[in-house]
């Protein structure tokens, strides 16, 4: 072999070496990349699923009401669970909460102005203190109320139109007409025995 084939047979295999060793080189990098592609991947993906909300029903739904806004226990009771079988997360559930509050509220009110209305006619056709004489035996009862009712008692009384029910009516009167006596009672009767109290005519089955 003269030396200018062998010269050239070596600058083959030189050439052919570079190849494969830059073959190999970016076979190395495009690996070396996918690794690093895999691993941001899937750090993203883990990230995602630590900070994403929880799915599903909580254990126990806690409710914020709107300001000013007191939730009835049993409606939310009941609303609980059905939120819990649609298996609705929290902040799903109180926002559908959030939405219907507004209807909540109106017929809670509808509720109270009817049982009103329903008290306030049964007052009037009371045997004991309606009828003809219904306006004359009120102011006895609002005279009793006036002497014994807290003005804490009268709010309540107003504000949820229980000053309306035949019963809490019956009370006052029956009061009422018990100071009016008291008036006119001298400290013991004809008797000499001491006369009944106030509560015990109000209350005559109630032990001394």
């Amino acid at each position: 072999m003269t030396t200018e084939n062998q010269t050239d047979a070596t600058n083959t295999t030189d050439s052919a070496t570079s190849t494969t060793a830059s073959t190999t080189a970016t076979a190395a990098d495009t690996a070396s990349q996918t690794a690093a592609t895999s691993t941001e991947i899937a750090a993203d993906t883990t990230s995602t699923e630590t900070t994403a909300a929880p799915t599903g029903a909580p254990e126990k739904y806690e409710f914020v009401a709107p300001e000013g806004v007191t939730l009835d226990a049993s409606v939310v009771g009941a609303y609980s669970e059905v939120a819990k079988e649609l298996d609705l997360p929290q902040d799903k559930a109180q926002k559908l909460l959030d939405k219907m509050q507004p209807a909540i509220a109106a017929h809670q009110a509808e509720v109270v102005a009817q049982a009103t209305a329903q008290w306030e006619s049964d007052s009037k056709t009371d045997k004991e203190f309606g009828g003809d004489k219904l306006q004359e035996n009120l102011a006895v009862a609002f005279k009793a109320r006036d002497a014994f009712a807290s003005p804490e008692l009268r709010a309540l009384l107003d504000q949820t139109g229980l000053g309306n029910h035949p019963e809490v009516i019956r009370m006052f009167y029956r009061a009422g007409k018990a100071i009016s006596e008291d008036s006119f009672t001298p400290g013991r009767t004809a008797s000499g025995a001491t006369p009944p109290t106030v509560a015990q005519r109000m209350y005559p089955n109630m032990n001394p």
